[in-house]
């Protein structure tokens, strides 16, 4: 089907909404990449990232879940009654058949009286929650919902993913655009078969396309939403303050941002994956409440994802004036990122159960 058949790409609500209130959570364990290389007697010159969070052993996407809504919702001054959907995306349930969501709502004190729901998608399972929020509150159907990207990766002991795969968190309430600190103007998404990242039932760790994760999967998927994003909306690299990217590593979004045009001034504050890792499901997420912190009424944010199998969804948001009234309400992503303790690799595995006692 031609474009023009479709009418505009670009997902757009029935009324303003936007962004109430963000938070998130990092754990404050980190593992060096040195460590990592050490172990496995590697150049520790060549290491991909200077650092990965790592989870504790009383640590899951739950509980990190649950950390990073309270901090949404204390910046967003609402009863948590008033929620109408609760939505976690990630790769990393605790459970393979009992929904994470529910708890997250009972913890926090949402209604029962809500839909509650686990999204998978690989990396880009954060973002999808946040636009099906976008179209709940949207269509009118509620004012208030909760979207969540929280990730406790794993990777396969001595495999290249390793390195990168850590934990973390992002939380989202998404309301009506008056209430907004940042208003959402537009989403867009784009999909296809790429099978560049894959975990088969019963298997425990990950399996992925070494090289080929990179083109044809993340770059031709983030690019094409990216771009499009900017066609159908009419603006180009010059009209975001800021810009943030799924980050899988440290080259992937730099590499990308040189080829769309973008600086390294409008990604700077969005790039946590070489102090963090890659927080999977909540990459760009956490990415985005960095920038949030910073950010001042009237920055335009442009916000695409990755996820694996493969998709990218792409936010364009404008921040507002009531950003000022409740960034210290909560936590910031750098206070999270300063609380640090670092382990060794013997305490990573015994954290991530990588020996398997029974």
């Amino acid at each position: 089907m031609d474009k023009k058949d479709v009418g505009s790409l670009l997902l757009k609500t029935n009324r303003p909404v936007g962004i109430v209130g963000y938070g998130a959570y990092i754990p404050q364990y980190r593992l060096p990449a040195v460590e990592i290389a050490r172990v496995w007697g590697r150049s520790e010159r060549s290491v991909p990232i200077k650092e990965k969070a790592v989870p504790g052993l009383d640590e899951d996407t739950v509980t990190m879940g649950i950390e990073a809504a309270r901090n949404a919702l204390v910046r967003a001054d609402i009863d948590p009654e008033l929620l109408k959907a609760v939505w976690t995306g990630s790769e990393s349930h605790p459970y393979a058949v009992k929904p994470s969501s529910t708890i997250i709502a009972e913890a926090i004190g949402a209604s029962n009286h809500i839909q509650a729901a686990d999204l998978e998608f690989a990396c880009k399972a954060g973002t999808e929650a946040m636009v099906m929020c976008i179209a709940l509150v949207g269509s009118g159907m509620g004012d208030f919902a909760l979207a969540l990207g929280v990730d406790t990766a794993q990777g396969k002991p001595g495999d290249a993913l390793e390195y990168t795969a850590a934990a973390g968190g992002a939380a989202f309430v998404i309301g009506p655009a008056e209430m907004a600190v940042a208003e959402i103007i537009s989403s867009y998404s784009f999909v296809t078969d790429t099978p560049d990242f894959w975990r088969r039932a019963y298997q425990h760790y990950p399996e992925h396309g070494q090289r080929f994760t990179g083109e044809p999967a993340y770059f031709k998927h983030v690019s094409i939403a990216a771009q499009t994003m900017m066609d159908e909306s009419g603006t180009t690299v010059k009209d975001y303050t800021y810009a943030v990217f799924h980050q899988p590593n440290v080259k992937f979004p730099r590499r990308l941002a040189k080829k769309l045009g973008f600086t390294d001034e409008q990604i700077k504050t969005g790039l946590l994956s070489p102090i963090i890792g890659n927080t999977y499901a909540a990459a760009s997420p956490v990415g985005l409440t960095a920038i949030l912190d910073e950010a001042k009424p009237g920055d335009r944010i442009l916000m695409v994802s990755y996820g694996s199998g493969a998709g990218s969804d792409a936010l364009d948001l404008r921040v507002t004036d009531r950003i000022a009234e409740c960034r210290h309400a909560a936590p910031t992503t750098a206070e999270y990122i300063a609380r640090r303790v670092e382990i060794d690799y013997a305490a990573y595995v015994r954290f991530r159960g990588k020996l398997q006692t029974r």
